[in-house]
């Protein structure tokens, strides 16, 4: 029976890498996801980063044991002739094997339980704060409450977004709108489109999206070059303007964090009304309109424009929190430019991704997300059990020599100032070839 297989090789199924012509490989079996590739959960752009190459490792990791049955119906009846698999990837499977027969990936305890609790009971010392209470202490402890409930319901969304966080899919769909769309006036649909992008190719320059934030960040020289976003499909020009404020982001960075959920919003209205194929797009947009309307409607309460405005301000100065974490787990690590590589899985994520170190108590505050490795790693693992794998994937990052970077708060931030600060010292270097600019040249000559 092994003689009557048929075989290709690596560099042929390369050729299978087009959005009409989308092969790939699972454990030496290459699959004709052609057609899938537009009813695939994860949406297109995670089949379209990987194609023409063996995805053993994003597979494991993005998909439960049940998934493997649907497989049959895309084989093309071929299988690669040159099929490796490295001593890293090999470890790095017998690992998932371990933690899924000890249940690790169904133990999720009561943690989207006890975070929508404690979201609905912020709600309504909000409402109370602001309706009920005249001082405007009381309406501004309420505006920072508010923004911790944004930031504990956005977990809620992140966590239901990577697995069912509660007992059947119709449910987990209604957590995320309701935890996302509703709540935070973030789309889940957006969170969905970059967020998968960005754990396949995370840190690529031109491919993850979170990464990806000219012309007011850079976080390697590199962009300076106009890199092109394979994502958004358009180059990130580096002109003038990118230089200006390139040039000064180690110190417009927490400012800018305190208003960055209004390009959230921004990219929200911008995904929901394209002509992109978005999965439960009306759905999407109810919700959507559900916060834009209790929310002004809660700031047309307080008594004077100036409350209003500190009330808002107030809210999004507190996300900034989360805004920041989000930044310190990749703008220091390594980056590179290009596609991601379905063979190096394990080394891409490490290289990647820092680490928070904080003690229990404090997983609450940073949502799990501060073991931001493991959860690369193991995106379907409940944030409960990721202190728990922590020292194993330590371990594994020890045996093969690869970084296994935790960091305090503390440092995290002096290491993200440092990879913004250096980068911006470099834009400001008037002997790279670069259009000149009244504005800067005046800013730089005259101070």
């Amino acid at each position: 029976m092994e003689n009557e297989k048929k075989y290709i090789t690596t560099e042929e199924l390369l050729k299978h890498n087009k959005r009409e012509d989308l092969w790939i490989s699972i454990q030496g079996k290459v699959y004709n996801v052609t057609d899938w590739a537009n009813e695939h959960p994860g949406g297109d752009i995670p089949l379209m980063n990987l194609a023409g190459q063996d995805v053993t490792d994003a597979f494991l990791a993005y998909h439960p044991g049940t998934a493997w049955k649907y497989l049959d119906r895309f084989f093309t009846g071929y299988h690669l002739e040159d099929f490796h698999v490295t001593e890293v990837s090999r470890d790095y499977r017998r690992l998932a094997n371990e933690f899924a027969k000890q249940g690790l990936f169904e133990k999720k305890q009561h943690v989207a339980s006890c975070a929508l609790t404690s979201v609905a009971l912020m709600f309504g010392v909000v409402l109370y704060g602001v309706l009920c209470c005249e001082s405007i202490w009381a309406h501004l402890g309420s505006a920072a409450l508010l923004g911790f409930l944004w930031i504990q319901s956005a977990y809620v969304g992140h966590d239901s977004g990577h697995y069912q966080v509660m007992t059947s899919r119709r449910y987990n769909k209604i957590a995320q709108l309701l935890s996302g769309n509703c709540l935070t006036g973030i789309s889940i649909a957006w969170w969905k489109w970059t967020h998968n992008a960005h754990h396949l190719a995370v840190n690529s320059l031109d491919y993850d999206p979170d990464l990806q934030h000219m012309p007011v960040f850079a976080v390697s020289t590199r962009f300076f070059n106009s890199i092109t976003s394979v994502f958004y499909g358009r180059q990130l020009t580096f002109d003038p303007v990118a230089r200006f404020f390139v040039s000064y982001q180690h110190w417009t960075f927490y400012p800018v964090m305190c208003v960055a959920r209004v390009n959230l919003y921004l990219q929200t209205f911008l995904l929901l009304f394209s002509k992109r194929k978005i999965p439960d797009r009306a759905l999407n947009i109810v919700g959507i309109l559900v916060f834009w309307t209790w929310f002004p409607l809660i700031v047309s309460y307080l008594p004077n424009w100036p409350e209003r405005v500190l009330f808002v301000l107030t809210s999004f100065a507190v996300t900034a929190i989360q805004h920041i974490q989000f930044c310190l787990n990749h703008f220091a690590a390594n980056v590179y430019v290009g596609p991601p590589s379905g063979n190096d899985w394990f080394e891409k994520q490490t290289g990647g991704t820092l680490d928070i170190a904080c003690s229990s108590w404090m997983d609450w505050f940073h949502g799990g997300l501060q073991f931001q490795l493991e959860h690369h790693l193991f995106p379907r693992m409940p944030r409960c059990q990721l202190r728990k794998i922590s020292p194993i994937v330590k371990d594994l990052c020890k045996k093969h020599n690869l970084p296994y970077r935790s960091l305090s708060f503390y440092e995290a931030n002096v290491w993200t100032i440092r990879t913004l600060r250096t980068a911006a010292l470099q834009a400001r270097d008037l002997t790279n070839p670069m259009p000149k600019n009244l504005i800067w040249e005046a800013v730089n000559t005259h101070g």
